[in-house]
């Protein structure tokens, strides 16, 4: 019924013929999601500490933490709510991408609702098993980069930055490279978590970089002048991207420091594997290190201090991930979290800069 109303009506009222281009339709994806976060916002926080849904903090973090123990958690169900209505509402719905990043989202949303359930019964900050969580993100990740090998004009080609004839094919290959990408950005974005907005600012300089990059991949002329892979369909993307950097937005005015409540694994996981869905359908896939260069120094600061520490039996940072050890070495919160974004931002440039150096 949804699809009926909306995106169709430029095909039979003159009047609605804005809802033909994507770049209006993303605008209207994003106010939209900020709406439904400021509207949805304090019902979701009492409903949240009605439900003594409190966030369970590690006893082994840093002790500032305890005191932000009982804070509501699993607030990323508003993120998804207004990102996935908006999308539902502009996007076209007989898009398969549209589709397969929805599916993502919920699917990963899944187990990071398992997770963070399985913390709250338990009371403590234990949920599902390193190797369980493991195993549900490569299933789904499996079957979404299946179906996307599957599609029949869609490459499964490796393209790099700066190298413009250096595209290798790799087939089948492509299943687990994606599986890999997918569930590596949900764990980056996951372990960047861990302070009032730290994560969300990143997510959504991301979401606007890869918005750009959804835009000119399905324009044949401009991927043409930009000498980049066109992918027909993509620009649909960019709606989902559009509503995800505004429910984020709409979402930061409740979890901004000191936060009223958390974003939790229900969160975190889909949108870091929403992120590298839009980068593998754009054919941006590498550009991903460097547009979300904050979730890889997150990821890399946590692999760095376990192999130090099983290898030689010492740590590289007081605590990791890194945000933490600049805790420990005495920097405020607020200083820590609007570094980082400052950081995501250079590095949305820095990606964006990719298009023309080819």
């Amino acid at each position: 019924m949804l699809y009926h109303l909306l995106y169709p009506l430029h095909v039979s009222y003159s009047v609605f013929n804005v809802f033909r281009y994507i770049t209006f339709r993303t605008q209207i994806a994003a106010l939209t999601a900020l709406l439904v976060s400021f509207l949805l916002g304090p019902w979701v926080i009492r409903r949240l500490t009605a439900g003594q849904i409190g966030q369970t903090i590690r006893p082994d973090g840093p002790q500032s933490h305890l005191a932000k123990a009982g804070t509501p958690t699993m607030g990323g169900t508003l993120i998804l709510f207004s990102l996935i209505l908006s999308t539902l509402l502009l996007a076209d719905l007989t898009n398969f991408y549209v589709w397969l990043v929805v599916g993502i989202t919920v699917g990963f949303a899944t187990i990071g609702f398992v997770d963070d359930y399985r913390k709250l019964i338990r009371g403590n900050a234990k949920g599902l098993s390193g190797r369980a969580k493991l195993l549900a993100q490569f299933g789904v990740a499996v079957v979404v980069a299946t179906l996307l090998c599957v599609k029949s004009d869609f490459s499964t080609d490796l393209f790099f930055p700066f190298f413009k004839e250096v595209h290798p094919h790799l087939g089948w290959w492509y299943v687990p490279f994606a599986a890999v990408v997918l569930v590596g950005a949900s764990n980056a974005v996951n372990l960047t978590d861990g302070l009032d907005g730290l994560a969300i600012g990143p997510v959504m300089t991301t979401a606007f970089t890869y918005g750009v990059f959804a835009y000119v991949t399905s324009n044949v002329k401009l991927a043409d002048y930009l000498q980049i892979p066109y992918v027909p369909g993509a620009g649909e993307l960019a709606i989902f991207c559009g509503a995800l950097v505004f429910a984020g937005l709409g979402f930061l005015w409740f979890n901004a420091y000191p936060a009223k409540m958390f974003m939790g694994d229900v969160g975190s996981l889909p949108l870091g594997a929403a992120l590298a869905l839009v980068a593998l359908v754009t054919k941006q896939e590498l550009i991903m290190v460097v547009a979300g260069g904050v979730f890889v120094v997150e990821a890399l600061s946590v692999i760095f201090q376990v192999g130090s520490y099983k290898l030689r039996r010492k740590r590289i940072f007081r605590m990791a991930p890194i945000h933490h050890h600049f805790e420990l070495q005495g920097w405020p919160e607020p200083q820590i979290i609007v570094r980082f974004w400052i950081l995501s931002v250079i590095c949305a440039v820095l990606a964006l800069s990719t298009l023309k150096l080819r």
